[in-house]
Order: structure tokens, then sequence, then C-alpha cells
């Protein structure tokens, strides 16, 4: 695990760590900045509690960041080491979209953290990517349904990235499992996350979309199908087709 620290704040470090253990194990975990500046002097409290290990680097010269040169340089090493099925880039700066890039050709994971802000050329060059946003503490530990303060996009907007995964998919009935449109839905769009639209699980933002028919029988396997285009014009314009009736003669 890689951290750019100009680009990444310290509030998120318990979220992150979370969200990297649902991954794998980060046996290197390191952090580049100038921690002597007020930008990245808050990680140096949380470095001892994740065993991170910082990298100093001294702004010597205006307009030249030395710790991004650092950064490529050691995952360039580490890549070349032989040892890792995956690194984790934690940035929310375009410059390493090359560097995800290069990892991938060599067959290596490639997990992303920045912020919703990143430019989509990094986010897609991940295999993953995770906006920080959504990796900040909003509510006790022990609320296992906690989900962000304030939602990143509108339930409604991930209507058409998920019709369009089962659009994709090859049924006779149009109904598709839920787990197999969640795959789907991590290899189309890399930063596709329910807790970007306020909801820890795919199917409660499913539900949340009244955009699908669901199935889900007890004991069984969840699976979902795009609603008929009628019942979805009538649901989502009555006032319009009300007003159309009455105009008639």
């Amino acid at each position: 695990m890689l951290i750019d620290a100009d680009n990444a704040s310290a509030k998120i470090a318990d979220g992150l760590f979370e969200e990297i253990a649902k991954i794998g194990e980060a046996s290197v975990r390191r952090i580049y900045g100038d921690f002597s500046s007020a930008r990245s002097k808050a990680w140096a409290d949380v470095l001892s509690k994740h065993a991170i290990i910082p990298q100093q680097q001294f702004a010597y010269t205006t307009g030249k960041n030395a710790s991004d040169i650092t950064l490529v340089i050691d995952a360039m090493d580490l890549l070349h080491s032989g040892r890792f099925e995956g690194f984790c880039l934690v940035s929310s700066d375009s410059d390493f979209t090359r560097l995800a890039a290069r990892i991938r050709e060599h067959g290596i994971d490639v997990y992303g953290f920045g912020e919703q802000k990143t430019p989509e050329s990094f986010r897609q060059a991940c295999r993953r990517f995770v906006y920080t946003e959504n990796l900040l503490p909003t509510a006790p530990a022990n609320t296992q349904d906690a989900v962000p303060a304030k939602s990143l996009q509108p339930p409604s907007a991930a209507t058409p990235i998920i019709a369009k995964v089962i659009s994709q998919m090859e049924t006779e009935d149009g109904w598709v499992p839920l787990g197999t449109v969640g795959n789907q839905l991590a290899n189309l769009a890399s930063d596709f996350d329910p807790r970007t639209f306020g909801f820890r699980k795919l199917s409660d933002l499913v539900r949340k979309t009244n955009a699908f028919e669901i199935d889900h029988p007890e004991g069984g396997t969840m699976r979902i199908r795009i609603k008929p285009a009628q019942e979805m014009q009538a649901k989502e314009k009555p006032g319009r087709r009300r007003k159309d009736l009455s105009d008639l003669p």
C-alpha cells in the first residue's frame, strides 16, 4: 500500500485499512510526503497505529513533487521483486494513471483510493477504485449498517449502469442473479460502489431505485430484471399522462 500524503486526508486512515482488509493483507505500508508541512502533518498522528512507514520528502524546489517520483520508483522496485499480488495506490492525482496501467500490464491487480474529483483516467486504470469520501467515519463502530452521512449521488443515478449490465447478459426471461450483476458492475465500472449512492448493500440500492423487478425466494438466490418500459413510464410521469388524457375531446 502506497499513500500519497499530499493528496489524501488522514481522516480516512481507519476506513482505508478496514477496506484494504477485505482485499488482503497489506504487508508493505508506505506513505510519501513532506511531514514538516501542515498539509501532511496530520498523518504523523496515525502512522504508528497502522504501522505505516513514512518516506520523508523535503520540498527543496517549488513546483517539483519529489514525493510522486519517489512513490513511483518504489512501486516499480516492489513490482519487479515479484513478491506481491496487488497494489493499493492512495491518491487523487492523475499522474499515477501510467503507474497503475504499467502494474496491471504485469498481471498484478491495482486498487485505487481517492476523492470523487479523481480524474477518470486514473479510476479506470485501476481494477477497482474506492472513493475516500465513503471511508470517512460517520457512525459508531458497532453500527453495521452505517453509510455515508450524505450520499455522493442519488440512487437513481445507479439505474442506467445496472440496467446496462443486465441488458448485456444473455438470458431467456431477463432474470439475472444479483451476485452476477455485482461482479459485472465491478468489471464495467471500477468505481461503482453502493455506498456512493447511500447504501451499504447492492440489494438495498436496487430496491431503492424502484427500476427493477425483484425475485427473492426464501432461502434462495436474489434475482432482478429490468421493469417493462410501459410500467416505468407510468410511474415516472403520472402528471404528464393525466394532462394528456384531459386534453382529449
